[in-house]
């Protein structure tokens, strides 16, 4: 996708705009399907920032078709996704990393927060969790990780709505964690083996 980092994240970091594209990834939705999946977005609110996103590319009309007189479109994100370009992401600066991580974390907090409004919530039968682990991996090891991870989740990213399928958000952060100041681990034991002694 051509298009600078500056008006991506204008585009793409917008509270509603990342829940429809999010709503659409790996699937394909009228605005009415879109917007009983968002009923908290106002009808005008779903139609002025769908029109944004189709016109910057990022999301898709692939089909039309006229339901009781008005034209329904059918939306999907484009071949290439509407995340940003692999190279301008590698070039992106801290403070560019530091926006897109402030609206991935606000975008987090707010599904989590729709979710504790439910009337009915059940962390256990709704499969709900959140933790943090240290994995201690050689740049090899965190390869396999990631091939691993990636062939786990992803035969799973073309599963369809419908047939008793829930929406679940699963996000990832992974990250090296700060070394320890000082080294916490015994020493290993001392080898006198060539040691020479002096003589009493």
């Amino acid at each position: 996708m051509e298009m600078s980092r500056e008006r991506w994240a204008d585009l793409a970091l917008h509270p509603v705009r990342i829940r429809i594209l999010r709503a659409v990834a790996g699937t394909r939705l009228t605005t009415q399907g879109l917007l009983e999946l968002l009923p908290d977005v106002p009808q005008a609110t779903m139609y002025r920032h769908l029109a944004i996103l189709v016109k910057a590319g990022l999301v898709e009309v692939i089909d039309e078709r006229r339901v009781r007189g008005t034209v329904e479109r059918v939306y999907a994100l484009p071949a290439q996704g509407a995340t940003l370009d692999p190279a301008a992401l590698a070039t992106a600066t801290r403070k560019d990393h530091a926006r897109y991580f402030t609206a991935f974390m606000s975008s987090l907090l707010a599904e989590f927060s729709r979710y504790l409004t439910r009337e009915r919530i059940d962390f256990t039968a709704d499969g709900v969790g959140y933790q943090q682990l240290v994995l201690h991996l050689t740049d090899a090891e965190l390869g396999e990780f990631a091939a691993g991870l990636n062939a786990l989740v992803g035969p799973l990213l073309g599963n369809q709505p419908g047939g008793g399928r829930i929406p679940r958000l699963l996000a990832t952060v992974l990250l090296p964690t700060d070394l320890p100041t000082t080294d916490r681990r015994a020493p290993a034991p001392k080898d006198d083996s060539d040691t020479t002694k002096g003589d009493d």
